[in-house]
């Protein structure tokens, strides 16, 4: 079966933007050590989501998309031969985005997302919503995966996942700063599950406040033709420590168990879902800090 290795950048921050690039690049040394095909970070790893800043501090910390912080890590991603995840705070024409970008291993930028559902109740207040999900093809030596990206709250609307999917995604890649407990570790598992669709999940881990680790990689594949019960679809969980964790993604398997499960885009009837795209709110969820977007 070809398996994919995936290393989870368990990581607590630097200081500033120069000691994550040094960690930052460390870290992805030891991964491809650990024979990783693509290494992810937690979300918003330039300023360690340090977002308790005025928006002007912000905007003055913040990378562009072309900077020579993210452009190192295609550099790396060249050098090692091996796909990284890079995430960051973006200022773009004075506004600012929580960003993930993918390199592949010739350090090609294939993936640019920023975060969709940003968490308007809180400092996110100051970001700007990206305005679509994206899926890419990732060549590795394994052969081409596709992958789509979430951004930590994200996972907590199943629209999302379940876009990638229709998308054509099988892995998704999903930096992630906060307390990962059991109802958010729940919500990846059901993604995983009614999507049939892998979820890799990368944490900060217990030092960093308001972050406990608990990284966590889900196959989607529930059941086994050789197994009498279905199974926990979680094939890694790091813990709280911080630490890279590695783990062999069974892409093969979860191919042949798509191909054949009910779940997933089966038997979906879309036509009655017209409801989902209504953006009329009514009590009891109208929130006055609700930031709706033109896109």
């Amino acid at each position: 079966m070809n398996k994919l290795k995936i290393a989870l950048l368990q990581l607590n921050p630097g200081k500033n933007l120069d000691e994550n690039l040094i960690k930052g690049h460390e870290a992805c040394r030891k991964a491809h050590e650990m024979g990783a095909d693509i290494a992810l970070f937690p979300e918003m790893w330039s300023n360690g989501y340090g977002m308790d800043k005025e928006f002007d501090l912000l905007l003055l910390e913040a990378v562009e998309e072309e900077s020579e912080f993210v452009g190192s890590f295609s550099k790396l991603a060249q050098e090692l031969k091996m796909a990284i995840g890079v995430t960051f705070l973006e200022k773009s024409q004075d506004k600012l985005f929580n960003k993930l970008c993918v390199f592949d291993r010739f350090g090609k930028k294939i993936l640019s997302y920023a975060k969709v559902h940003t968490c308007d109740f809180g400092d996110e207040c100051k970001l700007t919503p990206g305005d679509k999900f994206c899926v890419a093809e990732l060549n590795t030596e394994k052969g081409i995966v596709k992958i789509g990206g979430m951004i930590c709250y994200d996972r907590e609307f199943p629209e999302s996942a379940r876009i990638l999917m229709l998308m054509g995604a099988e892995i998704l890649l999903v930096p992630n700063a906060c307390p990962m407990e059991i109802n958010r570790i729940s919500q990846l598992r059901g993604r995983a599950y009614e999507n049939m669709i892998g979820i890799v999940t990368c944490n900060y881990p217990i030092g960093k406040p308001d972050c406990n680790g608990n990284s966590t990689v889900f196959d989607g594949i529930a059941y086994r033709e050789n197994e009498s019960t279905s199974r926990d679809t979680m094939i890694l969980n790091a813990g709280e420590n911080e630490g890279i964790y590695t783990v062999d993604f069974p892409l093969d398997e979860l191919r042949e168990y798509r191909s054949k499960e009910v779940h997933g885009n089966a038997y979906r009837r879309p036509r009655k879902y017209h409801l989902l795209i209504s953006e009329k709110i009514e009590e009891p969820f109208i929130r006055a800090d609700y930031k709706k977007t033109d896109n």
